[in-house]
């Protein structure tokens, strides 16, 4: 007896009915997605205004490398108000880091312009980031170059802008950033490299602080190289022109 051999069936493509779903269902997700995200991120950022950071991204990182490579793991971080924190170090980190701190809106289009004539021509990489541009990658983002992660840490700085204000940025700044290796945040700095409150720190020893963050894992604030005691003086040099600061 014959076998039957049943045709097979090809498969018919997608009607413009069912694309058009499909495109609707993936719009709506997109949309979902994008309204969860500024609803987490303007949370968080409120959030801060507010509670002190307990942590940062970087900090979880380093932790991580550490362990990786069998190394010590040292964490110290201790979070001031900016009322415990000396005005030396305030004026000393705008001295070294961002000129116009107190005047931009969070970006300085000028030293960005200048850093990427700079990078062009071959120079030591610079970025020209602000202190706001800081402190928005410091506590919301992660360490890299890409498009995407410029794109965030521009959102995040004209958030803390507007939610936080010039005094805030610059509290949290001075509470999270790297300033030695496991080292973050001024008290933890000042006792590290010191032995003393943040908020005894003299023009030099702020000066010292200040004059490692672009690489305060490789540099040493005291017992300093010819490079970070002229940028020391530069800095100091800086400070007396700097007046009363006023947020």
């Amino acid at each position: 007896m014959a076998t039957k051999i049943k045709p097979v069936k090809k498969k018919q493509p997608a009607t413009k009915n069912e694309s058009v779903t499909f495109k609707s269902k993936l719009t709506r997700f997109i949309l979902k997605c994008f309204l969860w995200f500024l609803g987490i991120s303007i949370f968080s950022v409120v959030l801060f205004k507010f509670v002190p950071v307990p942590f940062t991204p970087l900090m979880i990182i380093r932790v991580i490398e550490n362990k990786v490579s069998g190394k010590e793991i040292y964490y110290s971080h201790n979070w001031e108000p900016i009322e415990n924190i000396s005005v030396n170090l305030q004026k000393a980190v705008i001295a070294s880091e961002d000129g116009t701190f107190l005047s931009h809106n969070g970006f300085d289009f000028k030293a960005m312009q200048k850093a990427y004539k700079n990078n062009e021509r071959g120079r030591r990489i610079k970025g020209g980031s602000t202190i706001s541009q800081q402190t928005a990658k410091n506590v919301f983002l992660w360490q890299g170059r890409s498009y995407l992660r410029k794109g965030l840490e521009a959102y995040f700085t004209v958030l803390i802008e507007l939610i936080w204000g010039k005094e805030r940025i610059m509290e949290v700044y001075l509470n999270s950033i790297e300033m030695g290796n496991g080292v973050y945040g001024a008290q933890a700095a000042a006792e590290h490299w010191y032995r003393k409150d943040a908020s005894s720190l003299t023009k030099i020893q702020a000066a010292g602080i200040a004059a490692i963050l672009p690489n305060p894992r490789k540099y040493s604030a005291t017992s300093s190289s010819s490079y970070i005691n002229n940028r020391k003086s530069k800095i100091v040099r800086i400070m007396r022109h700097i007046g009363k600061i006023k947020y």
